[in-house]
This record gives structure tokens, sequence and C-alpha cells, in this order.
């Protein structure tokens, strides 16, 4: 078996246990939400869910560059399973409470931390470097998966119900797990070469990064980018919800979603442009435009168009990102300088899903009511009344988005990021 085949044999198993994950994700904050009617509450998942990621991604890289790296993702999948066991098992004997789901968001999302950086530093190890980008936009589909999940997760919420969404997300595990094996990976991908001569501490990933300082000013671009994508996301259902009903939502979301997986698809076959930051910078241009578009009118049609355009450059982005991660790091600290850039890239996002809401409800939504501050200006533009306030949230998040575009194309360092020396990968250590 090819180590392209060995990789779409893993990558299948992980995109049906993706599917499972974000179907049981969904049903479980429907449900949080119709117990408690709290807005709040249902936004305390997100945060659950993406904290101790952030937390414990050091040490993921430690232990992806330590451990065999396919143990860890078995380890990360069957340990989701279990979770995703023990809620189905609650919900069975009625006794499933919000305390539990909060703690299972954590859980997994733990477990998701180290399966992510185990399985980004094995796959140069698999697949040829001239693939690397083609590959890297196969794996962005399965965030348009996770986006487009409410559509599916809504239906079968009415026909199996929650134990059974629960049921399909365990039996979802079981396939990853069992892609995992049958893949039968080699020992050069799982284990990298010459890491136990390295310094083998949680701050080598940062200070190799330091030494890279192209990468480095990547990595603050990403977490001003994912500080504002927190923001965008975090107020896109009740933007939609204040002009739509609940299934135009569903219906929206699942088109949000097929913009990510027609952008990974593309992704797929282009492989990105040859100067990865250009990519990035084509995103961090785009996106700014198509947030500002989300802003305009309080229209389900222009939704409709502009949210999976906007998410359509999200593959462009993380593609670019990842490949010129993966491409320019020494094998052996790979997993992690790819924690460090995840630590980095992500630390404020759990800050702007803490913001949202006071943002909107106690600034922005005051300043667009039809007396408010902006009443006569900006409300002119985007108009005035309930959900106007998020419209303007998005309108500045947008403008901030292109300012960042412009700053990150001033800095040399970050221009000339793809002129720094490639590392040899696994596969050119082996053939030689």
């Amino acid at each position: 078996m090819t180590g392209l085949r060995r990789f779409a044999v893993v990558w299948a198993g992980q995109l049906v246990s993706v599917i499972g994950s974000a179907l049981s994700t969904f049903v479980l904050g429907v449900w949080v939400y119709l117990e408690t009617g709290s807005v709040t509450k249902f936004a305390l998942i997100q945060f659950c869910a993406i904290l101790p990621g952030i937390l414990l991604a050091p040490w993921a890289g430690v232990l992806a560059d330590r451990v065999d790296r396919r143990v860890i993702m078995l380890v990360a999948d069957g340990g989701a399973g279990l979770v995703t066991s023990l809620l189905f098992t609650a919900v069975s004997l009625d006794s499933l409470a919000t305390w539990q789901i909060y703690l299972a968001a954590a859980l997994t999302a733990t477990l998701n931390s180290f399966h992510v950086i185990a399985y980004s530093a094995l796959v140069p190890a698999l697949v040829p470097k001239d693939q690397l980008g083609r590959v890297n936009g196969l794996m962005q589909l399965t965030q348009g998966v996770q986006i487009a999940a409410p559509l599916v997760a809504g239906a079968l919420l009415g026909l199996v119900g929650l134990r059974g969404v629960l049921l399909i997300d365990v039996v979802s595990m079981v396939f990853a797990v069992g892609s995992l094996l049958l893949a039968r990976l080699p020992e050069e991908a799982v284990r990298p070469a010459g890491a136990a001569g390295r310094d083998r501490g949680v701050g080598a990933g940062l200070r190799w990064l330091r030494s890279a300082p192209g990468l480095l000013a990547l990595c603050a671009v990403f977490g001003v980018w994912n500080f504002l994508f927190a923001v965008a996301g975090g107020l896109v259902q009740p933007l939609i919800l204040s002009f739509a009903t609940p299934a135009t939502l569903g219906v929206l979301m699942a088109a949000g979603g097929s913009g990510l997986f027609l952008g990974g698809l593309a992704m797929g076959a282009w492989g990105g442009p040859k100067r990865r930051v250009h990519g990035i910078y084509l995103g961090l241009g785009l996106g700014g435009v198509f947030l500002v578009l989300h802003s305009l009118a309080p229209s389900p049609w222009l939704i409709g168009f502009v949210a999976p355009a906007f998410l359509a450059t999200l593959p462009l982005m993380n593609t670019c990102c990842v490949t010129l991660v993966q491409t320019k790091v020494d094998p052996a600290v790979l997993g992690r300088v790819l924690a460090g850039v995840r630590t980095l890239s992500t630390a404020a996002m759990p800050v702007a899903y803490l913001l949202i809401g006071p943002l909107s409800d106690g600034i922005a939504e005051p300043l667009m009511t039809g007396d408010g501050a902006l009443a006569g200006t900006v409300g002119a533009l985007i108009g005035t009344g309930p959900g106007r306030g998020i419209a303007l949230v998005f309108l500045v998040v947008g403008v901030l988005m292109l300012a960042l575009a412009a700053v990150a194309w001033s800095r040399p360092r970050l221009r000339a990021v793809d002129d720094l020396p490639d590392a040899a990968s696994p596969l050119e250590r082996t053939a030689s």
C-alpha cells in the first residue's frame, strides 16, 4: 500500500468520525438550549469545547514527537467514543444533565487536540511534498461537514432521537479506529526520525518558531484572524434568526457548510498557489469583503451567497498555512511546532466567545435601535432595529479583517516566508 493510499484510508475513517461527532454536537447543543432556554448556557458548550485544546496543545506536541502517532490517534478516537457512549447511557437512563455535556465537550476537545496534532504531523511522512497542498485541502473537508451537520442532524433528531444520533457517533468512531488499523502505517510515519536526540521540552516548538520569524509572524496573523472569525462565527446564527425562521437557519448553515466543502474540494484539486503566503493574503482580503457584505441587509438570499463565499476562503488559508509549516519544519520537532502554531493562533478565541454577548447585546444593539446613536449614520447603510447591532459587528469585523490583510502584506518577513529553506521530509530521507 502506497503512502497516498494509506493516507486515503485514514482520511476516510476520520471523515466518517467527524460526521458522527458533528451530528451529536449539534443535537446536544439543541438539547441544552431547549432544556434551559439560555443562550449563555448554550454558548458555554463552545467555550468548553475550545479552551482545553488550547491549554493542552503544547503537551500534545511533545507527545506527538515522542510516542507512536498512530497510538495517539487510536487512543483519542477510542476515548471520544467512550465519552459519547457514556452520554448515550445517560440518555438511556433519562439522567442526562447539562454539566455532563459541558464535561463531555471539554474531554472531547482535549482528545481532539492530541489527535489533530498527531494527524497533521503524520501526514508529511505519508505524502510526497508536492502533494501536501492537495492532501491538506482534502483534510479541510471536515470543517464543511461540521458546519453542514445541523441540516442532517435536525432530520435525524426527528427520526431516531437523541439516543439514535449518539449511537451513530459511536459507530463512526469504530470506523475511525478501524481505518487506522487497516492502513498499517510505516514506522517512519508514526515515529519521527531523530527526535530522541533533540530538545524534547514543551517549549521546543515555540523556540523553533522564534528562529523562523516569518512563521512566527504568520502565527500572529492567524491569532488575530481567529479572534475575528470567532466573533463572526458566534454571532452568525443570532444574525440569521433576527430576520429568518429556525428552518431557514438550518438551510443557510448547510449552505455555509457547502462553501467550506467546495473550498476543500477545490484545494484538493489545486493544492494552492506556489507561494503559499499569497493564498493567505487572498483569503484575508476576500474574507473581509464577504464579512462586510453580511451586514448590508437582513436577507436570507444575501446570507445564502456571502456565507458560503466567506467560508470557502477557510480551506485556502488553512491549507496554505499548514503546508508551509509541514514543509519548512524539521520533522523531529514538527509535532511541537504544530502545537505552538495551534496555541498561538487560537489563544484569543475563548476571549471572543466571552465577549460577543456583551458586545452585541450591551453595545451594538442599543446603537442601532431606531433612535440609537448610529441610526442616522451607519443605520442609513445597514438599517436599524433588532439584529442590526449584530450586523454592525459584522461590518466592523470585516473592516478589521481587511486592515489585517494590509498589515500582513506590509511585513517583509511574512512576505518572504516561502523562501525559508525546506526541511527534508521523512519520505526524502527514506529514499536517500
